[in-house]
């Protein structure tokens, strides 16, 4: 069986180490390339012993100009300025990617667009199994119960997060906007305060919760006069969507350009 050559750029985080050991860890990846801001210290250290496992023998570079190269996929899991330069690195060097980064907005997001006319992306709010199989039974409910019950979104991180709402719990507005004919940027409401008025119909609220060391909890509420339906997701460590970020390597080192998301890895599209 050959191996997928892997690279990871900010592998000296705490997801970027996380990542690191999912490669070491899943049959058919092999890391062989990874980087770090130089600010960080973290440069010319081992990326497996960072990761707490045994070394790998890939030290952490200074330049992610080292980690894109023809023939590996990199997995990118860092800040949105950051990820839209890499991309621009991705192209030149013919590489695909798999970025988790959240907090891209929409002009970043059409970067992607362009950039995956030229390399293949697969780019996903959340890399969890069970959080996209969230994604199409919320999108499910909100077909059935479309005019019967108000939705609303809550999702609660830890106390570090700079992002709100979540990519995650954006992603699942979206799903559920797009299974019902709505623009998630025209009924989603992100705050209230004050007097706001009775509740639209056609909304879609959001509501967010900092605290701890919270991993990520995600719950679609559809609420009727006379019943309430829930779906949640609770994640308990952040390896799964490290998991899931690798198993997208793989499978996206074998695709045509194009942007992606884990519902085609998945089969759920």
């Amino acid at each position: 069986m050959s191996e997928t050559a892997i690279g990871v750029v900010g592998a000296g985080g705490r997801m970027g180490r996380m990542l690191v050991k999912a490669v070491a860890n899943h049959q058919g990846a092999k890391l062989v390339a990874a980087s770090e801001r130089p600010v960080s210290g973290l440069t010319g250290q081992d990326a497996g012993g960072l990761a707490g496992i045994s070394a790998l023998g890939v030290l952490l570079s200074d330049s992610a100009n080292d980690v894109f190269a023809p023939e590996r996929v990199v997995i990118d899991f860092t800040a949105p300025q950051a990820t839209l330069e890499y991309i621009k690195l991705a192209v030149a060097a013919n590489t695909p990617m798999v970025i988790g980064t959240t907090g891209i907005d929409a002009q970043g997001v059409e970067q992607l667009q362009e950039a995956a006319e030229s390399i293949p992306i697969v780019f996903a709010p959340n890399y969890s199994v069970g959080v996209n199989l969230m994604f199409k039974i919320a999108a499910e409910m909100a077909k059935v119960l479309d005019g019967q019950a108000d939705i609303e979104i809550i999702e609660a991180h830890h106390r570090n997060k700079v992002d709100a709402p979540s990519g995650t719990a954006l992603g699942l507005g979206r799903a559920i906007a797009k299974a019902v004919g709505r623009n998630i940027d025209e009924v989603g409401v992100f705050s209230r305060e004050g007097h706001t008025g009775a509740r639209q119909e056609k909304e879609i609220g959001f509501s967010t919760i900092r605290g701890g060391d919270i991993v990520g909890d995600h719950t679609a509420m559809f609420i009727g006069d006379n019943e309430r339906l829930e779906i949640t997701h609770k994640a308990g460590n952040r390896m799964i969507f490290a998991d899931g970020a690798v198993r997208a390597a793989l499978w996206v080192a074998d695709q045509r350009p194009g942007l992606y998301d884990m519902g085609d890895i998945l089969g759920l599209k």
